[in-house]
């Protein structure tokens, strides 16, 4: 929706259904060649970051969300060097992926430059000048354009895409198709991790259905979830390896590595968390047996309204 010069932002979960947020002042109001991109403060949440009428992340509680995403599956991997980020336009998974000291190279590749161009002046708080670390290498092209043509091999990819709107730029990662491309770039042991949607149990045919994308690509699947404030609905999150099973992390494990690797720490995630992550409810769990369909570049899969 156009936002501008409205005293609420309203946004829509359904016809039926919607979040209002009193707005303080809005930053960014635009049109990119791919999507419409608000930057706001709101009284609540602080600077929020909104893409085609749906939020991203804010400033109160965005580290939860980039947390959940990155430093999961970052653990997961023995020895991560070479990460690829697809989309994180706002810079703050990339942020979370240079923790990280085992790293050497952390390659982002976001479709839209006109969103990190502005999110690199607006959103400072998001990225904490992140783009200049000397491991950092920025590219602006099609994610998955780039990994058909590329030779590379990645240790561990993180997809960080807005949700699959039809004919938006992200509905085609979330494929079989792409996973399959993806598969064939990760390194021995390699990681993928992923947001997958909402888990509202009005809203479990999207998560159910990547997870039964997934399982068709990975050896090793895993779904998790968390509580995002400013989402409204808890989130969910996709891990597929080639190798460990992310869930047999333990907590001692995991603190030991954050201690030993990641550099100033982490506000959300730790070994307990990680452990709570990975729990999901009885009924979600059935959801994921039954209710998904494998996602093709035929038959995609889109979060409209």
């Amino acid at each position: 929706m156009d936002v501008k010069n409205s005293r609420w932002f309203i946004e829509y979960f359904n016809p039926y259904e919607a979040h209002m947020r009193g707005v303080k002042n809005y930053l960014v109001s635009e049109k990119t060649p791919y999507q419409t991109m608000d930057i706001i403060e709101s009284y609540s949440f602080g600077k929020c970051l909104i893409l085609d009428g749906k939020t991203q992340s804010t400033e109160i509680d965005e580290y939860i969300y980039h947390d959940c995403l990155v430093h999961p599956a970052m653990m997961s991997h023995p020895d991560p060097k070479r990460v690829l980020i697809i989309g994180g336009g706002e810079g703050a998974t990339l942020r979370e992926v240079l923790k990280h000291k085992n790293v050497k190279e952390a390659l982002m590749i976001d479709i839209d430059k006109k969103v990190v161009d502005l999110s690199k002046k607006h959103l400072p708080e998001w990225h904490q000048n992140c783009f200049s670390d000397r491991r950092c290498k920025l590219l602006y092209m099609d994610g998955r354009k780039y990994l058909e043509r590329t030779k590379d091999k990645f240790d561990v990819i993180i997809i960080d895409i807005s949700e699959p709107v039809n004919e938006g730029p992200a509905y085609l990662l979330f494929t079989q198709e792409f996973y399959s491309i993806v598969k064939k770039k990760l390194s021995r042991d390699g990681v993928i991790a992923l947001q997958a949607g909402s888990t509202s149990c009005r809203e479990w045919f999207c998560y159910a259905s990547i997870y039964a994308t997934l399982n068709k690509v990975f050896p090793v699947v895993q779904m998790y979830q968390s509580y995002i404030p400013s989402f409204d609905v808890p989130w969910g999150f996709a891990m597929a390896t080639l190798g460990r099973d992310p869930k047999k992390l333990s907590p001692a494990e995991v603190d030991g590595k954050l201690k030993k690797s990641v550099k100033g720490g982490t506000r959300f995630y730790d070994g307990e968390t990680h452990q709570g992550l990975f729990i999901l409810s009885k009924d979600l769990r059935k959801a994921l047996r039954e209710q998904g369909r494998v996602i093709r570049d035929r038959e995609p899969i889109y979060t409209e309204i």
